[in-house]
């Protein structure tokens, strides 16, 4: 698998980290070994520019996807094909500060933040309450599995 993380952010994050984590979550979901992610870590005036330009929203956000060969998730007989899966970009600052409220920490806020990215590259979403329980579910399994996992080392 091709993960690319690019750190443009100027916030040291566990960068080694979120690579495990997406390539856990893309194994998780069958994704095929030559599949291709890319994994962009920007500031806050950055994002809040892609929010406003692709969402119409104003102020930085914690995550955008953006999908390009429109792949889905496969199954352990029929992996999802190779392909781009496309961009995830992440907000460091935005992530520290939901980490607060949150009560956990940064990293594992960026983790949960890329395992959701991920997802909705594979075509999730949670505009729905049936997509949420769907998407969130599958993202807390995929997060505890991975929890497990790094303990287990």
């Amino acid at each position: 698998m091709s993960i690319e993380l690019n750190n443009e952010s100027g916030v040291e994050v566990d960068e080694a980290a979120i690579q495990r984590l997406a390539a856990f979550a893309l194994d998780a979901l069958h994704v095929h070994a030559d599949a291709e992610l890319a994994i962009v870590l920007v500031d806050e005036g950055a994002m809040e520019q892609l929010h406003v330009r692709w969402m119409d929203e104003p102020g930085p956000t914690d995550v955008l996807s953006f999908p390009m060969d429109e792949l889905r998730p496969g199954t352990e007989d029929d992996p999802t094909p190779a392909g781009l899966l496309g961009d995830i970009v992440l907000c460091p600052q935005v992530a520290e500060e939901q980490a607060k409220t949150a009560g956990h920490s940064s990293t594992d806020e960026m983790l949960l933040l890329t395992c959701h990215g991920i997802l909705h590259l594979l075509g999730f979403d949670h505009a729905e309450p049936d997509e949420k329980a769907e998407m969130f579910g599958l993202q807390g399994e995929i997060l505890s599995a991975f929890a497990a996992q790094r303990r287990g080392r």
